[in-house]
C-alpha cells in the first residue's frame, strides 16, 4: 500500500512540472522574447551605432571596419566581418595546441587579397590566351586549344591540370604554415604579406607610399574579381561568345 502511495505522489509531482505557473511574480519569458533579446545583444556588439558605414550610409558601421586596414570602404552589408570567430581551426585543429587564434577580419583580408591576386592573374591569362599567346609546342597551339573557355576541359583531358593541382596545393600548404605561425603569436605579419617584392619596389619607401601600393593592389584585385566573373559568365552564354569580343 505504501509503495502505491509513493508511486502516485511521484506521478503527481511529475505532472505538476507541465502545469502553467500560477505565481504571477515568477514569469518565464517566451521563446520569441528570449531570441529577440539575444539577437539585440549580438547586434550591439557587431555595429557602432554612433557612426554610419562609409559606403552604405543608411546602415551603422560594422564594428571591425574602423579604417585600420588600407582600402577599408566600410562595405559589409551582411556584417560578416563582425562575427566573432577564431579561424585558426580551419588550418590546424584546436586540439593539437592552444593558440592565440586568427580573428575574423584578419582571415577575411587574407582571403580577399589571395582571391584578388588570383583573379588578376586569371583575367590576364584568359585575355592572353584569346589574343593568341601560347606556350611553345603543338600541345598548346591554337589548333589544339582554340580559346580560353575550352582550355580547362582540354587540359584536364590531357592530364596537364594535375601539375597545376600540385602547384596550388604546395602554395596552400606554405601559406597555411604562415597562418599557423600568426595564430601561435610567432609572427606579426600583416594579412596577405608574404614579403614578395623581387624588384624591390617598396624598398626604402615611406609608410604613405607603401599604403598607396597596398591600396592599388586591393582595389585592382576587387576589380579583377568582378572582371573575371564577368568574362567567364559572358563566354559561357553560347557557342558564339566563346572567343573575343565575347558577344
Amino acid at each position: 500500500m505504501k509503495s502505491c502511495v509513493a508511486a502516485f505522489a511521484m506521478i503527481a509531482a511529475s505532472a505538476s512540472a507541465f502545469a502553467p505557473n500560477s505565481n504571477p511574480s515568477c514569469k518565464v519569458p517566451s521563446s520569441s522574447t528570449f531570441l529577440e533579446a539575444v539577437a539585440e545583444r549580438k547586434w550591439n556588439s557587431m555595429v557602432d551605432k554612433t557612426q554610419r558605414s562609409k559606403s552604405i550610409p543608411f546602415l551603422p558601421r560594422p564594428i571591425n571596419l574602423d579604417g585600420s586596414y588600407v582600402g577599408d570602404k566600410g562595405f559589409d552589408p551582411f556584417y560578416l566581418s563582425s562575427i566573432p570567430k577564431n579561424f585558426a581551426g580551419f588550418i590546424q585543429p584546436p586540439s593539437w595546441e592552444e593558440t592565440k587564434g586568427l580573428p575574423t577580419l584578419y582571415w577575411m583580408r587574407e582571403a580577399e587579397l589571395k582571391h584578388g591576386r588570383i583573379a588578376m592573374l586569371a583575367w590576364l591569362g584568359w585575355r592572353a590566351t584569346d589574343d593568341g599567346l601560347r606556350l611553345p609546342g603543338d600541345l598548346f597551339s591554337t589548333a589544339n586549344i582554340p580559346n580560353a573557355y575550352d582550355a580547362h576541359n582540354i587540359l584536364v583531358s590531357q592530364g596537364l591540370m594535375t601539375f597545376m593541382l600540385i602547384a596550388v596545393g604546395f602554395v596552400e600548404i606554405c601559406s597555411g604554415a604562415v597562418l599557423v605561425q600568426v595564430s601561435k603569436g610567432e609572427s606579426d605579419r600583416e594579412a596577405g604579406d608574404f614579403g614578395f617584392d623581387p624588384l624591390g619596389i617598396s624598398t626604402g619607401k615611406s609608410k604613405e607610399q607603401k599604403d598607396k601600393y597596398k591600396l592599388n593592389e586591393i582595389e585592382n584585385g576587387r576589380l579583377a574579381m568582378l572582371a573575371f566573373g564577368g568574362i567567364a559568365t559572358q563566354t559561357a552564354l553560347s557557342d558564339a561568345t566563346h572567343s573575343f569580343p565575347y558577344f
